[in-house]
């Protein structure tokens, strides 16, 4: 695999910790809250860690309808 090729893998399936909080909306320490609670996943790598795509994509939605069924007047 060359370079190029895997810097369009990781850029469709993962998201470093700025762009998962910007994804979802939330705070850097909200996004920590998370995955030390288990609500998503994380993987390390040294100094840094991703985020992978599809489980920020289902915990936008699940947000989503959290927020319908806890907030339904905002």
């Amino acid at each position: 695999m060359d370079k190029k090729k895997a810097i369009v893998l990781l850029e469709n399936y993962f998201f470093t910790t700025e762009e998962a909080a910007m994804f979802l909306g939330i705070s850097k320490q909200a996004l920590s809250s998370l995955v030390k609670r288990g609500k998503i996943e994380r993987v390390e790598k040294g100094q840094v860690s991703l985020f992978f795509r599809d489980d920020l994509e289902a915990r936008k939605n699940e947000q989503v309808s959290l927020r319908k069924k806890y907030r339904p007047y905002t």
